[in-house]
């Protein structure tokens, strides 16, 4: 028998027959709701993303006009508040220095409570005049041990340092921050400087924020700008600090030199104590207390002041997983917190109409909603549909020109990395998918809405390089694949495939080259190679 009629005795003709009257039944129905449903809705999709786009690039092309001007002008801090020195008094002494009071919340930080805990102990300021608060809420006897010692270490050496811990961790790193601000110790200082488990802020930083607040009643937040340790340490870190800088760079120049708003950084920054309580102290509704603070103290009338010159230094996350639940919380926190305090915002009547709008538009709907879901939802899903459907174009202008604009922009912030800039978009293009599904999950409030994970930290990874060999990180299986980028790596890789054999749009380059990030990320193919300690 020939091989011809074994197919046929193995396959009934009239199955055959039924599978090609399924296929052309399906390709029936897509013509007739291909008219009047999907060009339609895709459209309809277009148009809402081409909106957003614009909303962005005037966004992005303001900022860059105000800091343009800043620079010119030489807008410096001490020009647009007073700033002197403290200067020495024989009579008063030492009382003549705010009471300064230095919190470090910090979660199983076995690798940098060390260099944060040696970093403030190392603040230069009248030793009666600072309290060292260490917030430890570890759950590893072990780490907690060793961070008890280090305290009672730097004890012996006359630092005013406290080791605080609780019994649960309601709250997490607010409840930390509300309860060491109940200590009895607190009531006698004026300012609190706070700085997350990897910061370690230089010896001058007290004295190069608090005279600000000495001479300015009305400011309640000094923030210092962050400096990355190991923004050298893989790719993925290269792309985080373009991302970073800009914010630095630009975002909060911009808020701080036009009196507008900027957000609280969470960390590196120095806040009167009195402003705090009369906003309300910290809450826990978010994942964002940070900026839910600083939103309650502006909308109180206070003013902050951002410090670019004087820089903090910190750790980024070096693997994927600890990349993803970072951007998870700081995508998710501001669209919920947008959700709860958007009527507040809209009805308070201590500030400027004009600050209304710049924390509603500019700060929340553009920056932390629009920025977010146009990235994903136009570039990796709404343009490369319109290759399927050519009966929807989108203009040269929204495919090329707005995003390469938006990219020049975003991409001045750190100049040494222009030549990565192909890649930081490939890569934020991938994160996107992250940052809208936590922006959807936040204003929908859905199940991860207050899901906190710390930030794994690794330490001074160049130490440890010299003392220990190096190995690639190991995971499980199922810990290095997702599903997710996956999934859309296989959409853009047919959407690209066609495009190269029957479309017109000539998008397949770039739609190949997205396709490979996203299977780059969703094999786990990403991450830092770290000593073995």
């Amino acid at each position: 028998m020939e091989l011809g009629d074994s197919t046929t005795s193995v396959i009934p003709d009239s199955f055959m027959g039924y599978r090609d009257d399924i296929t052309m039944q399906m390709s029936m129905v897509l013509d007739q709701i291909r008219a009047p449903l999907i060009v339609p809705v895709l459209r309809l999709a277009v148009y809402i993303c081409l909106t957003m786009s614009v909303m962005l690039f005037v966004e992005r092309v303001y900022m860059g006009i105000v800091i343009s001007l800043v620079k010119l002008f030489g807008r410096k801090p001490d020009k647009r508040f007073k700033y002197e020195p403290i200067k020495d008094d024989l009579e008063l002494g030492n009382s003549v220095y705010p009471m300064v009071l230095v919190q470090i919340p910090m979660f199983n930080e076995r690798e940098v409570y060390q260099l944060s805990i040696g970093a403030a102990c190392g603040l230069s300021w009248p030793s009666d005049r600072i309290v060292i608060q260490v917030l430890d809420d570890s759950t590893d006897p072990t780490i907690k041990d060793l961070v008890e010692m280090e305290c009672s270490r730097w004890a012996s050496k006359g630092v005013n340092i406290k080791y605080e811990i609780r019994d649960n961790r309601n709250g997490y790193k607010a409840g930390a921050l509300k309860e060491g601000m109940k200590k009895s110790y607190v009531k006698s200082c004026d300012y609190v400087a706070i700085f997350d488990a990897d910061f370690q802020p230089e010896p001058d930083y007290l004295w190069r924020t608090v005279p600000f607040l000495l001479h300015n009643p009305k400011l309640a937040l000094v923030q210092a700008r962050w400096k990355f340790v190991n923004s050298d340490e893989c790719l993925m870190t290269r792309m985080q600090e373009m991302s970073l800088d800009y914010h630095f760079t630009v975002e909060q120049e911009v808020g701080s030199s036009t009196y507008a708003f900027f957000g609280f950084n969470g960390t590196a920054g120095i806040w009167r104590i009195s402003a705090l309580n009369e906003a309300g102290g910290w809450k826990d509704r978010t994942t964002v207390e940070d900026m839910d603070l600083a939103v309650r103290a502006s909308l109180k009338g206070w003013k902050f002041l951002y410090l670019g010159s004087l820089k903090v230094k910190n750790e980024l996350p070096s693997t994927f997983k600890a990349y993803r639940y970072q951007q998870h919380r700081w995508s998710c926190g501001p669209a919920n917190l947008f959700r709860k305090m958007a009527f507040e915002i809209m009805t308070n009547k201590n500030v400027t109409l004009w600050k209304k709008v710049h924390v509603i538009y500019s700060f929340f709907v553009v920056r932390k909603i629009v920025a977010h879901i146009v990235t994903f939802i136009f570039y990796c899903v709404v343009l490369p549909a319109t290759v399927l459907v050519p009966e929807v174009s989108v203009p040269k202008w929204g495919a090329v020109y707005i995003p390469s604009v938006i990219t020049l922009l975003n991409a001045v912030g750190t100049p040494r990395s222009l030549h990565l800039m192909v890649f930081w978009i490939l890569f934020e293009n991938v994160m996107s998918l992250h940052r809208t599904k936590a922006t959807f999950i936040g204003l929908l409030e859905g199940g991860r809405v207050n899901e906190w994970i710390v930030t794994e930290k690794l330490g001074d990874l160049k130490a440890k390089s010299a003392k220990a060999p190096k190995k690639i990180l190991r995971f499980r299986f199922g810990d290095r694949i997702h599903v997710l980028e996956l999934g859309v790596g296989m959409y853009l890789l047919f959407v690209g495939c066609y495009d190269a054999f029957f479309g017109k749009n000539h998008y397949y380059i770039y739609l190949f080259a997205q396709a490979i990030a996203f299977f780059i990320a969703g094999f786990g193919q990403i991450g830092t190679i770290v000593p073995n300690h």
